[in-house]
């Protein structure tokens, strides 16, 4: 009897599209929905490939005049 019931459940879910939409949106639709306007948020705030330099800070009377050079090998 219970055997029954499943087997038509799952006839419906799998032939009738509107209520397979239901049933995808339930288990993923709302997390999928999150990930995508968090990341429409991040990727709002800077775009692909832009660059973005700080001012430099102000002289607080440190001897600190950059940092150190450095050797580099190109590899090819």
């Amino acid at each position: 009897m219970l055997f029954k019931y499943l087997f038509i459940i799952t006839l419906i879910i799998l032939f009738v599209p509107p209520v397979r939409r239901f049933v995808f949106y339930l288990l993923v639709g709302r997390q999928l929905v999150k990930q995508q306007k968090q990341a429409n948020n991040v990727s709002g705030r800077s775009r692909e490939g832009e660059v973005r330099v700080d001012a430099r800070p102000a002289n607080d009377g440190s001897r600190f005049k950059g940092g150190d050079y450095v050797d580099y090998e190109e590899v090819k």
